[in-house]
């Protein structure tokens, strides 16, 4: 395209005038834009200055080299430019982040780079002597830094940033890094830590960014437990299971002391169960080639690997799982009863479903707690694939009410003004459409009630 072309041969006539620019405002404009393209999450101004500031290396800031955001703009040639409604740095335009991915050999070694900077910074002195909760105004990249330098750092591995590493791993334990990592993955997850819990280890936080080769370095040293929990009850196994960090996994199985089947403390999953739920396959065939690693543990909920995989739709997972022989696809939960069809089809994951649809064991009229089958959930929720699918299979009875409102699946159809569900259901005669629920209520009066003319119109024709 023109327009693209004409930008692309701005950004690079600007990138040749960055770089011509004498002393050091080309090495100046060049971070500049690696760090605005490259980050983990925008910059504030006052991180960006910081960031440019820090001499890989070096023990403490020169509070000369902290330069102001406007001689860093200037030097990257307006390619770069301060938000209106804050203090978030950018780039000038979307397509000039295309550009700098479209050409990656403009930064050399990029996040090597912004890994090598945090931990610099992460080991100066007055870093190391603070303690939470810290001034932002004094310690303006720390959040940053401790948030984010594992991260660059599993893109892109130096020789230097595993020396850097290995001195703030060393003392991880009492570094306020530490502190502001686990309040941010608290907020994400969350995770309802206590006061006075264990603590996020060195091996935990290793095994969370998943940078194998300092695990391997943590796990040799034999100084940390492989089956510590932390405050959420996590092992360091299960961090990286759950986070799809496959090199760092097989680290962990091949030490002799791992118990790869630990149940965290808060959920009651294993490394398995989240591997099985974020769809990490890979993971998933190391756990199951594992003697000592139950398939069907149950998380404190009741749900099987299998009802995590298919409750999320990984298909590829789901199919890894049922060809395991010892797995059980039918188990319903203790908290609600479900199976994994019915989490599926709840979710209208109709790969999912076909697959366990043809498996002899398992029922396809499978009743939750509340007594609402797969077809019920899927018919609640309009997946009108699924229900297709559902009704096709000879087994499936369409017309089974739930036992806590006695609606059938047509009856929730119409309710929720499924109108495309409601047209398959009326198709079969062995769906009653005036099948009253306990409140006495049919789905026709669901559906008047409910404002759903089209759905009236269609059961009222069925009624004719």
């Amino acid at each position: 395209m023109k327009n693209g072309l004409d930008l692309g041969g701005a950004y690079g006539a600007t990138l040749r005038r960055i770089k011509a620019q004498s002393g050091e405002r080309a090495r100046l404009g060049m971070a500049v834009l690696m760090w605005v393209s490259h980050s983990r999450r925008p910059l504030e101004a006052h991180e960006l200055c910081h960031a440019i500031a820090i001499r890989i290396g070096s023990t403490n800031h020169n509070s000369d080299d902290i330069l102001t955001l406007s001689t860093l703009i200037n030097c990257s040639q307006g390619l770069v430019t301060l938000e209106k409604s804050g203090s978030t740095v950018r780039l000038v335009h979307f397509t000039l982040q295309e550009y700098l991915r479209a050409h990656p050999d403009i930064f050399n070694r990029a996040h090597s780079t912004m890994a090598e900077t945090c931990l610099t910074y992460l080991n100066f002195q007055h870093i190391k002597d603070s303690s939470p909760p810290s001034d932002p105004r004094d310690t303006p990249f720390l959040e940053y830094s401790s948030l984010y330098w594992g991260t660059h750092m599993r893109m892109e591995i130096s020789d230097y940033s595993k020396r850097l590493a290995l001195p703030l791993l060393d003392r991880f334990d009492g570094h306020i890094s530490a502190k502001y990592l686990w309040n941010s993955i608290n907020r994400r997850l969350p995770l309802y830590v206590g006061p006075g819990d264990k603590p996020f280890s060195a091996l935990h936080c290793i095994s969370y960014f998943g940078v194998a080769e300092v695990a391997n370095t943590l796990i040799d040293t034999n100084r940390w437990d492989v089956n510590q929990e932390d405050g959420a009850g996590m092992t360091p196994l299960i961090w990286a299971a759950r986070h799809g960090h496959e090199e760092v996994v097989s680290l962990f199985l091949q030490n002799e002391h791992i118990q790869p089947d630990m149940h965290d403390s808060q959920f009651g999953q294993t490394s398995l169960s989240w591997a099985a739920e974020h769809g990490h396959e890979g993971i998933v065939r190391l756990l199951l080639g594992r003697k000592d690693v139950n398939p069907n543990s149950l998380s404190k909920s009741g749900q099987t690997p299998l009802g995590w995989a298919a409750e999320c739709g990984h298909e590829g997972t789901v199919k890894l799982l049922l060809g395991w022989e010892d797995v059980n696809p039918d188990i319903s939960e203790r908290a609600w009863g479900r199976t994994a069809l019915s989490w599926a089809a709840e979710h209208g994951h109709e790969g999912t479903v076909k697959l366990l649809l043809a498996r002899k064991d398992v029922n396809p009229n499978s009743l939750c707690e509340s007594g609402q089958t797969p077809l019920g959930w899927a018919a609640e929720r309009g997946h009108e694939g699924t229900v297709k699918l559902l009704l096709g299979w000879e087994d499936v009875n369409p017309d089974i009410p739930d036992t806590k409102w006695g609606q059938t699946p047509l009856s929730w159809a119409a309710e929720h003004g499924h109108e495309g569900t409601v047209k398959l259901l009326l198709a079969r005669k062995d769906v009653n459409p005036n099948t009253s629920s306990k409140s006495g209520r049919t789905p026709l009066s669901l559906a008047a009630d409910s404002g759903h003319h089209t759905v009236v119109e269609l059961l009222q024709t069925r009624h004719s």
